[in-house]
């Protein structure tokens, strides 16, 4: 199990649904995909590890969860802001994907 946190900490990080409006594969890497996905205050990019198990024009229109407070992070010279959640599985990464449609920044509570 991982590290346990408070109420107060949990409440600081900014889960939330969001439309992936477009997806490419990163130039130089087998693994990373790069997202732009649409939020409540605007698109974002993301990068993430899902190429493997993910054809990008698989991902486009598709909602997904990120975590949208997570500081910026540079993956391959490729600015990334935010994570998005995927669980962990024997054949790779399986994003979460809510069950029913939800608005573009709609936050998880």
């Amino acid at each position: 199990m991982s590290e346990v946190i408070n109420f107060e900490e949990f409440k600081k990080i900014d889960l939330r649904v969001v439309k992936i409006k477009s997806a490419e594969k990163v130039e130089g890497s087998d693994k990373l995909l790069k997202l732009i996905v649409e939020d409540k205050e605007g698109d974002r990019q993301i990068i993430s590890g899902i190429a493997k198990s993910y054809k990008p024009e698989d991902l486009i229109d598709k909602s997904v969860v990120i975590i949208a407070n997570l500081e910026p992070r540079s993956l391959m010279g490729l600015e990334s802001h935010g994570m998005l959640l995927a669980a962990s599985s024997e054949v790779g990464p399986i994003i979460l994907i809510p069950e029913k449609d939800v608005l573009p920044g709609t936050e998880i509570h």
